[in-house]
């Protein structure tokens, strides 16, 4: 399997000697699950882009915890219809009821290549194989061409920017410039470190040429705090993910929306106050990733407690909503979202009960 996916490009298939991708197990879903779950992450991402849209209008982002800079940059980039490209639901499912909204990674969503290409290889290569008419839910590579078509960038030009130290966010970058590329776009993949400052172009490549259009996985919060972060203004290159998804990537929008939409089957209950929450809960770093300096309360156990950077806060508490335990294995699930439309599934796979960047990539198929 090592040379197929490799085949593809995935060459950050193993992670720290062990399978990343794998094929071990895969998961199989009815087609009225599969439903469920696209209709519940289309129906959440109407809902966040609500409470985006109300909260620059009455500019009450103090609910959302974002920085005080970012505010002109959200204000500019929702008023200026600035379009998203890609975000990615967390889910909780069991099999049984409604997916329960864990988190909403809307600003640098990973695992993209390994569910939009990887896994269809897989099925079709495999999957089929092992069950006669099986599909998958995955439209996501070409809804990933076809709105970098519709975006109504500045220029054709895109810089594709991450940390080269990170296989797997090169990775990431590398396939999205390839679905660029086949929108017929011009495409180029640089360092976030090797972005300069230019006081006459503004933000500039390692050619000394400005940068119109920019595709950055690194997070908007990080951006703002970076040295250069006071250069980001509503005249800086044109931004994807624009600054607005920072009002939905905060850990602070679970909060929001369970208090506009508290009976809404997918969310769980949410707050800045522990004791707002009844029965176990979980507590999380706002700007929190890869399942860092969470506390996960058990009912009959000690609590489980992950280390990180993120121990001084703020935090979030949600009501748990615990992964199913499968032969050791807590899969979670990630809904995909390209543009405004739930497209694609991919499910990662841990051996605790708090996901982090350990967890493994399983396909999945549905008939």
């Amino acid at each position: 399997w090592q040379a197929r996916v490799e085949a593809l490009g995935f060459e950050f298939h193993s992670h720290r000697g062990t399978p990343y991708w794998d094929e071990g197990a895969y998961y199989h879903f009815t087609a009225l699950e599969i439903d469920l779950i696209e209709a519940t992450a289309g129906e959440l991402h109407e809902l966040c882009l609500q409470v985006v849209d109300d909260v620059v209008r009455r500019g009450d982002y103090q609910r959302l915890c974002v920085p005080p800079a970012a505010i002109p940059l959200i204000e500019a980039s929702w008023q200026s219809a600035e379009n998203s490209l890609y975000g990615r639901f967390d889910f909780s499912y069991r099999g049984a009821g409604t997916p329960k909204l864990l988190e909403y990674n809307a600003d640098t969503p990973t695992a993209l290549f390994e569910a939009a290409v990887v896994q269809w290889d897989w099925l079709e290569s495999e999957g089929q194989r092992l069950v006669h008419s099986a599909d998958q839910f995955n439209s996501i590579h070409e809804r990933l061409i076809d709105r970098w078509r519709v975006l109504d960038l500045p220029t054709a030009t895109l810089t594709f920017a991450a940390v080269d130290s990170s296989p797997e966010d090169l990775g990431t970058i590398t396939y999205l410039k390839d679905t660029a590329l086949q929108a017929g776009l011009t495409a180029q993949e640089i360092a976030i470190s090797r972005i300069g400052w230019n006081d006459d172009a503004g933000f500039v490549d390692v050619w000394d040429k400005p940068i119109t259009t920019l595709f950055k996985l690194y997070p908007w919060e990080w951006l703002l705090a970076e040295d250069f972060g006071h250069h980001l203004a509503p005249k800086a290159p044109r931004m994807i993910e624009p600054a607005w998804k920072l009002l939905i990537t905060s850990k602070a929008i679970l909060v929001e929306l369970w208090r506009r939409y508290p009976e809404h089957p997918a969310l769980l209950p949410a707050s800045f106050e522990r004791s707002a929450i009844q029965g176990p809960a979980v507590k999380k770093p706002i700007w929190g990733r890869e399942g860092s300096n969470i506390t996960l309360e058990r009912l009959g156990s000690a609590p489980i407690n992950t280390p990180g950077p993120f121990y001084d806060g703020p935090f979030v508490w949600q009501a748990a909503a615990p992964l199913p335990g499968l032969y050791g294995n807590y899969p979670v699930l990630g809904a995909w979202i390209v543009g405004d439309t739930a497209c694609g599934l991919g499910v990662r796979e841990g051996t605790s009960p708090i996901t982090d960047d350990t967890a493994r990539f399983v396909p999945h198929l549905f008939t």
